[in-house]
């Protein structure tokens, strides 16, 4: 087979992206020249790669093998140029992917660990959404993702190989609301009382839900403000702007202001933290990282602090 540096990169792009426009945007590239090196790669394999579908395209069989195969290469192109620009004496770096409110506690204090404990270990962080970090670890941009999970936990997704998940710490979602609002010195409140209440919430998209409203809340919720940044928002509830819906296991990171108040008359929400990645064996730099994200996810499980 007669296969370029150039396809193999595009066709990871397109992969972890999920539509030649997004690959193209990614790699500087027109999409015309993304398809193009598709084609190129569909003609030298003798394989359909790729399956359109409404909103973007997926990997066929043939795709996720030739995939597996050329993130294998990129990865010792990558280190042969890291080698040969000096960096060799690096102790390792690891890629790690991870949904936004794991970053503000999890990831921030893990990172904090290593840098005391493994001073020349290089990690790089990502915030994106399941679908997006699934795909990334399946095209080999990220090493490891931290995701979450809602009962009955599923596997984010059915590809072969299957992931590795491993389960981290419970968490349930509370409502978050401003310490002099409507419900202060309360510890609970009705679903029925927060019906009405203005939601501050993230933007939905094809790939997520509205963020930030309770899950399941009766009727049409009054959403009176958006942002993807869990710090704005909960600045916004801070401000009496209106109430947000989080993990009380981000205390640690709350501004002034805010307490959570259970809901009742509504099942508990439970959310899972969970260590994704692709089987195998881990690298020592990976290992490391994994250790350092275990210890805080004990920490958080044994209580907010």
């Amino acid at each position: 087979m007669d296969i370029t540096v150039a396809g193999m990169r595009v066709l990871r792009e397109v992969a972890e992206r999920g539509t030649f426009t997004a690959a193209a945007r990614a790699l500087g590239y027109t999409q015309s020249a993304v398809s193009r090196q598709v084609a190129a790669l569909e003609q030298a394999t003798g394989a359909r790669l790729f399956d359109r579908h409404p909103g973007g395209v997926r990997l066929t069989g043939a795709g996720r093998a030739l995939l597996r195969h050329a993130v294998v290469a990129l990865d010792a192109l990558d280190a042969a140029d890291r080698e040969l620009r000096g960096a060799g004496a690096e102790t390792g770096r690891v890629r790690l992917g991870c949904f936004p409110t794991a970053g503000a506690v999890v990831v921030a204090r893990a990172l904090a660990t290593l840098r005391r404990d493994h001073p020349r270990l290089q990690v790089t962080t990502r915030e994106a959404t399941t679908p997006q970090l699934v795909r990334a670890l399946r095209a080999g941009t990220i090493d490891l993702a931290l995701l979450s999970s809602r009962p009955p936990h599923r596997s984010p997704d059915t590809d072969d190989p299957p992931l590795h998940v491993e389960p981290l710490v419970e968490t349930h979602l509370a409502v978050a609301v401003a310490a002099d609002g409507t419900f202060a010195g309360r510890t609970r409140v009705a679903v029925e009382e927060i019906v009405g209440e203005p939601w501050i919430a993230g933007p939905a998209g094809a790939d997520e839900p509205l963020l930030g409203v309770w899950p399941g809340l009766p009727g049409r919720p009054k959403v009176h403000h958006t942002a993807r940044d869990w710090l704005t928002k909960l600045h916004l509830v801070a401000a009496g702007a209106g109430i947000t819906t989080a993990p009380p296991v981000l205390l640690p990171a709350v501004p002034p202001g805010i307490h959570f108040v259970e809901v009742d008359g509504v099942a508990e929400e439970i959310r899972r933290v969970n260590l994704v990645r692709l089987p195998g064996p881990l690298p020592g730099p990976s290992q490391a990282l994994v250790h350092a994200l275990r210890h805080q996810a004990a920490a958080l499980a044994d209580g907010p602090g």
